[in-house]
């Protein structure tokens, strides 16, 4: 079974997640961790839990979900998960951070490509990628049917959906992805989001309005 858990770091206020089961197999999705107290009370949490980082996951690649890139990668061994369609984003992220007065060092070690319709193994448990673009070009959501989540980044919100004035964002080809790979899910499943609370499927079916 697959517990989420949620920290929102960095001056964006950006929402990285854990994703772990009852074994401690853990996946760290967007770490946004910039400030050095943040590092510590994410690796706080692993320790604490006794989780055993598996996999360093991005939803997307704008530069506030991937400020810990470097930081996870190195001290947990962890190598790193993107759709090819993010790489030229991760790689324009330290000059976009300069743009915004926060410099930071990137992830700079090997890639490995999510694809549409992937698994992602988490011992006996699953998360499934969707093909998410419109906000930016590659954008994967993480969805597991068994206990009815999915991990959005930032393509849907409570209330909202994702910008795409960003280098690489389309409205059109976003509101598409939320049609045909989210609002197909169960009314009841819960939407972890890039930014903000929580919301359910249903709730942003009858009440999003740029969904209507």
């Amino acid at each position: 079974m697959l517990h989420v858990r949620s920290f929102t770091l960095n001056p964006i206020q950006e929402n990285t997640y854990f994703v772990f089961n009852e074994t401690g197999d853990c996946a760290i999705i967007d770490p946004g961790c910039y400030f050095d107290e943040e590092k510590q009370e994410l690796s706080q949490f692993i320790a604490a839990h006794t989780l055993k980082p598996q996999l360093l996951l991005n939803t997307h690649c704008h530069l506030d979900h991937v400020f810990g890139n470097k930081y996870i990668a190195e001290t947990y061994e962890l190598e790193l998960h993107v759709h090819p369609l993010e790489k030229q984003l991760l790689e324009m992220a330290p000059a976009s951070g300069l743009m915004y007065n926060m410099p930071f060092d990137n992830y700079q070690g090997p890639l490995h490509d999510l694809i549409p319709d992937q698994i992602i193994k988490l011992g006996n448990d699953e998360l499934r990628c969707l093909f998410t673009p419109g906000h930016s070009p590659g954008s994967i959501s993480f969805y597991s049917a068994a206990q009815g989540f999915v991990i959005s980044g930032d393509v849907l919100f409570s209330g909202s959906v994702g910008r795409t004035d960003l280098p690489g964002g389309d409205m059109k080809i976003l509101l598409n992805s939320i049609q045909t790979q989210l609002l197909t899910l169960p009314d009841e499943t819960i939407v972890y989001s890039g930014h903000g609370p929580a919301t359910t499927i249903g709730m942003e079916r009858a009440q999003n309005p740029y969904l209507r």
